[in-house]
């Protein structure tokens, strides 16, 4: 989805376009804004999270590429390892296989970077494949993801559920939203944990939302 401002809309008013045409950049511009609010709770849940020894990004590339052992080391070594949040947009758009490759901390290391970047509409692949397309490979990519992280997941899903660009994922969507990424299950695990030690606050996810152009 291209991303759009209260700017843009206004311009269009000026312009003359017609009401139906206005609607609908009104419509995505409150999705932009619901997206908003899912990328500050994304960011929460996986805050501090760093890559440890998982896969990076471009060592994911060249497993991808079959490079042998001293080329992948190579490529680690450029890797970002410490700060999602500092991985460039470019970095993300290289190629969308290699979230394939990705381990489980390799995974949770990206996932959220990728995230957000679809929810901005600045992804050039979409997130609806990797998300719901759960083979058993895929199953063991997502291991390691904590309840909140797993309910910003979900909260991510149920936003793009009705967003006519993934208007074709939408059965698979349901279908990941329905058996895996469940609000039932969350709350269960939340319930494993909770004796064991304190759960951050829950984002609230009604607080004020920002422009497009401001997440």
């Amino acid at each position: 989805m291209t991303s759009i401002t209260q700017a843009d809309i206004d311009s269009m008013r000026k312009n003359g376009y017609d009401p139906v045409t206005i609607r609908g950049a009104e419509a995505r511009l409150l999705r932009f804004e619901q997206g908003s609010v899912i990328a500050d709770q994304i960011r929460a849940a996986f805050a501090g999270v760093t890559l440890g020894n998982g896969v990076g990004m471009q060592e994911s590339r060249g497993k991808d590429d079959y490079e042998d052992d001293e080329t992948l080391a190579k490529y680690r070594s450029y890797d970002e390892k410490d700060d999602w949040q500092k991985i460039p947009l470019s970095e993300l758009n290289r190629a969308s296989g290699g979230l394939c490759f990705f381990d489980a901390e390799g995974m949770r290391f990206h996932l959220p970077a990728h995230l957000i970047a679809d929810l901005r509409g600045e992804y050039n692949f979409g997130m609806a494949f990797i998300l719901t397309h759960l083979s058993d490979h895929c199953l063991t990519q997502f291991e390691l993801l904590g309840p909140e992280q797993r309910r910003s997941v979900r909260a991510f899903l149920l936003h793009i559920l009705n967003d006519p660009d993934y208007e074709f994922d939408r059965e698979d969507i349901q279908r990941a939203l329905d058996s895996y990424w469940t609000g039932e299950e969350l709350d269960q695990a939340e319930q494993t944990v909770a004796p064991n030690r304190s759960l951050p606050p829950t984002l609230n996810t009604t607080s004020s939302v920002r422009g497009s152009e401001d997440f």
